[in-house]
């Protein structure tokens, strides 16, 4: 399982993003891998609580149902489903989105577990900051193998 405020998780994440490629081939989905990028930023930046979101109603009645699964060792499942306003539809420069990427890893990891803590996920509602470090670094690893790294 990955949890991106662990260190060695961390680094095999970072080492596998920077094996990603404007070119990497998409194993599922409809994504371009800068908008997959630009995606898992916009995800990061509600975990920074850059980008404040309110727990939505189905979430509400159904997280409590699906969380265990989520955040259990299982990675994400292929097409998944998302927040509609985590889906980027417009095209997106790949080594702007990837600097970003790596800029709002480094201070997800800096901010720590204690101000995740603080954020509210659209879907699950308030997390842990261990919950929410499994979380991003699970998220980031469904995408990096969305597009075989």
């Amino acid at each position: 399982m990955y949890d991106l405020f662990d260190a060695a998780a961390r680094r095999e994440l970072l080492d596998r993003l920077d094996r990603l490629t404007p070119d990497s081939p998409r194993q599922w989905g409809k994504m371009s891998p800068a908008q997959m990028l630009a995606h898992c930023a916009n995800a990061l930046e509600v975990a920074n609580g850059d980008q404040p979101k309110k727990q939505i109603l189905i979430g509400r009645l159904f997280g409590p149902l699906v969380r265990k699964k989520f955040l259990g060792a299982a990675p994400f499942p292929q097409n998944s489903p998302t927040d509609p306003t985590f889906v980027i539809r417009d095209d997106r420069d790949f080594a702007k989105e990837k600097a970003r990427l790596q800029a709002l890893a480094a201070r997800f990891v800096e901010l720590g577990p204690d101000h995740a803590a603080a954020c509210t996920h659209s879907f699950f509602g308030r997390m842990t900051g261990t919950e929410w470090g499994v979380m991003m670094g699970k998220h980031l690893d469904h995408h990096l193998r969305q597009f075989g790294v």
